[in-house]
């Protein structure tokens, strides 16, 4: 795990309560803490029974509290705990949450240090609920999440799964890297890119010979999933529009899957009509087969020749609807080059008009396709290039993003109308 820039110095008040799934939560802990996030963690003592404290306080290097009585730790604002923890938290974090602790939030009880520290906090609050399927679905648990739900607290799960009985069920508790996902859903809301609709293309397509071959690339869509993950952290409200990848769907994107580039054209110009940026990162074919023949072809005695035909150009589509919708503002392309890196990525920005495109050396080790990391230079139409060094995909990512962020806000500036003058100013200005 790498830092992540919506959890850099964010403080995670992580209340762990008593059921089986408490195990995982050393996960989720880990995870915040090598992502950057100062993690406080309350246990019920029921909770207790299933992990000791010790474990999270290794993981965390922070103070474990378990007693209503406890002293805080260092940099809380108060001597009473349960006052400095709730006040000094980014995100009240509730996993596992069983059906009695959300019983106890949806009636105000204060009776542990963690219920009583969630009446007092005013930052959001995220619900991770485990428990029997039985109790998941019994109407009394099902209204109190309702309630909580009116009051603004935020639920991840449950799911369908084994249960710790043995029984199969709705109840079993998500797994900590969607956790994950959800804390930085909520606390990146408010970001630079609120408000703001991002499409985002990703991994490769597939044009068939017949049913079972068909003409691809090794793209793998991850310098994709990490756009859109950096998109979401920044606020934005995502369509990831993905060719075939088993990746999972980062949590809070609108995911479209598609095969074909003739199916990516239809849906990004249908995605970017009312879109703000377009962050083209699919390994688009360029050609397919001029017919697809119905059944499997056989092998004969011959070589087998194939017609190729052009596929739909993407970008230039989007160019051609950019200019009579002005959707979207910012258009950001990817050159996966073996040769002439530069000169070739330039000349493809020009002529697709985009505002940024991301170029890189697909035979350079450690870069492109199939691994985690990639090495890329940041071009733009006034000539600059911002080359970066090799790192990981979502490092990439966030560096796209940053200048993202800066071209909307430039863009923005510059529609600003003019101030309207005052009466005094205008009377100023005539002639006497």
């Amino acid at each position: 795990m790498e830092p992540i820039g919506v959890l850099q110095g964010r403080k995670i008040l992580l209340g762990v309560t008593g059921g089986i799934a408490a195990y995982k939560i050393c996960t989720l802990a880990s995870h915040l803490t090598q992502a950057g996030a100062e993690v406080d963690v309350v246990m019920t003592e029921a909770a207790t029974r299933f992990v000791a404290p010790l474990t999270f306080q290794a993981l965390t290097g922070r103070p474990v509290y378990t007693d209503l009585w406890s002293t805080p730790g260092p940099g809380l604002p108060t001597h009473i705990a349960h006052v400095g923890l709730a006040h000094s938290a980014d995100l009240v974090v509730i996993a596992p949450a069983t059906a009695n602790t959300l019983a106890k939030l949806t009636h105000g009880l204060a009776d542990n240090l963690l219920t009583t520290l969630a009446l007092a906090a005013t930052c959001p609050m995220l619900a991770v609920p485990a428990m029997d399927a039985g109790m998941w679905s019994n109407p009394a648990t099902q209204a109190n999440v309702e309630t909580l739900r009116a009051r603004g607290v935020h639920f991840a799960g449950p799911t369908r799964g084994r249960m710790a009985s043995g029984l199969e069920g709705e109840g079993r508790m998500i797994e900590p890297e969607e956790i994950l996902g959800h804390i930085r859903l909520i606390l990146g809301r408010n970001g630079p890119l609120a408000g703001r609709r991002v499409v985002v293309t990703a991994g490769p397509t597939r044009e068939f010979l017949d049913p079972v071959r068909f003409l691809s690339n090794p793209s793998s869509g991850c310098q994709g999933f990490a756009l859109a993950q950096a998109a979401l952290d920044r606020g934005a409200r995502v369509t990831l529009i993905a060719g075939p990848t088993h990746l999972p769907t980062p949590v809070g994107v609108e995911r479209v899957d598609v095969v074909s580039a003739q199916e990516m054209h239809d849906a990004v110009l249908e995605a970017v009509a009312e879109a703000d940026v377009l962050l083209m990162a699919a390994a688009v074919a360029d050609y397919r087969p001029e017919k697809t023949a119905p059944q499997k072809i056989k092998k004969g005695e011959r070589d087998l020749t194939l017609h190729l035909t052009r596929t739909p150009d993407v970008l230039a589509a989007v160019a051609e609807q950019r200019t009579e919708t002005g959707h979207p503002r910012v258009v950001v392309g990817f050159a996966a080059e073996s040769q002439d890196l530069i000169e070739n990525a330039r000349a493809k920005m020009e002529a697709k008009g985009m505002d940024l495109i991301v170029a890189n050396d697909v035979t350079a080790p450690d870069a492109g396709f199939g691994v985690e990391t990639n090495q890329v230079v940041i071009l733009d139409p006034q000539g600059g290039a911002q080359e970066l060094p090799l790192m990981s995909k979502s490092a990439v990512a966030e560096a796209v993003l940053d200048r993202v962020v800066d071209l909307l806000s430039t863009a923005t500036s510059s529609r600003r109308p003019a101030q309207k003058t005052t009466e005094t100013q205008r009377a100023q200005r005539s002639p006497k």
